[in-house]
């Protein structure tokens, strides 16, 4: 083949430590922009990124060179620098160890950005931990309840 073609899209969710509610609204926008940065200088493309006050859901497309468990690393490693050094959330004590990343057709490309523009709606009637369950049950992921802190 003469060309590379890729469709590589996935839905990643990852938690403040302990899930801590200290990502206030009004810095929100700052660290959404400073993680589409990095995605953008990684060749990778944001559908959408939002999040509550205690995680972040995003809807990206991988460049194909790009390992995605070294991406999510260099993303929580830099935003929590960022975060500290510019005390842009008081209480912030970093990111939960770990993640999920669910992947997702182009089909459905619609359905996960209306999804995660919607987290601040859904979450009036939705924990975390049971939106958390419900993604993984979808998916098929086996799970041990003890590690979903």
């Amino acid at each position: 083949m003469a060309s590379t073609y890729t469709s590589i899209h996935y839905h990643v969710i990852w938690t403040t430590y302990l899930r801590k509610p200290t990502l206030r609204k009004e810095g929100r926008k700052e660290l959404f922009n400073y993680l589409y940065g990095i995605l953008k200088n990684k060749n990778c493309h944001v559908h959408r990124i939002n999040g509550v006050e205690d995680h972040l859901h995003l809807a990206i497309s991988l460049h194909p060179a790009i390992s995605l468990a070294n991406l999510v690393k260099d993303m929580k490693l830099a935003s929590n620098q960022m975060i500290k050094s510019q005390n842009l959330f008081n209480g912030f004590e970093g990111w939960q160890e770990g993640y999920g990343a669910f992947t997702f057709g182009y089909s459905a490309l619609g359905d996960i950005v209306n999804y995660i523009i919607n987290q601040e709606a859904h979450h009036k009637k939705v924990s975390f931990l049971e939106e958390y369950v419900m993604i993984l049950n979808e998916y098929g992921v086996k799970y041990d309840p003890r590690y979903l802190l």
